[in-house]
């Protein structure tokens, strides 16, 4: 299936330590790694390894860094003929430090680059092309543009990653046909658990509303389907967390690769825990089936 996803692309400079430093102290790095990331992008460079025939509509910058990302872009198929090339501005940074004993992940996140506009989407992007199209749920007032011009494109299905709180983004829900949201979004909008969150979301939208996805970490995965069915399926057994970065971008690539397949939304969400596992178990995400 042709995919094209709509978002960011990032230099991700990953630092593995023994344990999450204190406030004020020092530690030694046991590994340092530069790699390119951006939710976008990884979930690309994940569907492209599924088989799809992947594209990316987003923003770089000149320089070194951004002439890196498309090295590693183009080493993984991505079609790059949609992005913009801006002659301002830094290439997106995540400061990412991995603690191996806890398994978890901080980012410090340095962003210095217009987001992706409304305009080159509908100027650079012909919606025929492609029969999926993904967006990061990012500057709700272009993504509302974006997906507003989309409504009844024939044989187009259409998701959305909801990672963070934006102001406004929550008016624009019932536009796609899938929407997959993260822990930290609903943590952020007052829901203790997945299933709060999809059962609040479900009820302010009422019947016309998308197919919706929910990770929550090693817990497993939450769907609640149009009919109001409530899905869950536990997350993959692994010996270790080895990199947890970019988990929930492994998930929504298998969401949409299972559900271009024609799989049932528990399939898709028993598949999406199933490679976010498998993620977990190693580092990065350009080599997944090794």
């Amino acid at each position: 299936m042709k995919i094209v996803a709509v978002g960011i692309a990032t230099l991700d400079i990953i630092n593995r330590v023994e344990r999450y430093p204190d406030e004020d102290s020092e530690v030694r790095v046991l590994s340092q790694q530069r790699c390119r990331g951006g939710n976008a992008t990884n979930t690309l460079t994940v569907l492209s390894q599924l088989g799809h025939e992947c594209a990316w509509a987003g923003v770089l910058p000149q320089g070194s860094d951004a002439a890196y990302i498309e090295e590693v872009l183009r080493g993984q198929q991505i079609d790059l003929r949609h992005v913009r090339h801006l002659t301002s501005g830094k290439l997106p940074t995540s400061y990412i430090t991995l603690s191996e004993e806890s398994g978890s992940r901080t980012i410090m996140h340095l962003r210095d680059l217009p987001e992706y506009r409304a305009e080159w989407f509908l100027e650079d992007v012909d919606p025929g092309d492609f029969q999926w199209i993904h967006f990061e749920g990012r500057a709700p007032d272009e993504l509302d543009v974006m997906l507003s011009s989309l409504s009844g494109v024939e044989g187009l299905r259409v998701s959305v990653e909801v990672e963070k709180p934006r102001p406004g983004i929550e008016a624009l829900f019932r536009l796609p046909e899938v929407l997959l949201f993260s822990r930290h979004y609903a943590l952020s909008a007052g829901y203790g658990n997945a299933e709060s969150l999809l059962k609040g979301v479900a009820q302010r939208l009422g019947e016309q509303r998308p197919l919706l996805f929910c990770a929550w970490g090693d817990q497993g995965a939450w769907a609640l389907e149009r009919n109001g069915v409530l899905l869950h399926a536990p997350a993959a057994r692994i010996s270790a967390v080895v990199d947890s970065v970019a988990a929930g971008d492994v998930f929504n690539a298998a969401v949409i690769h299972a559900l271009c397949g024609a799989a049932t939304p528990m399939e898709a969400l028993e598949q999406g825990c199933q490679l976010a596992g498998l993620k977990c178990s190693m580092e990065g995400v350009e080599d997944l089936f090794r």
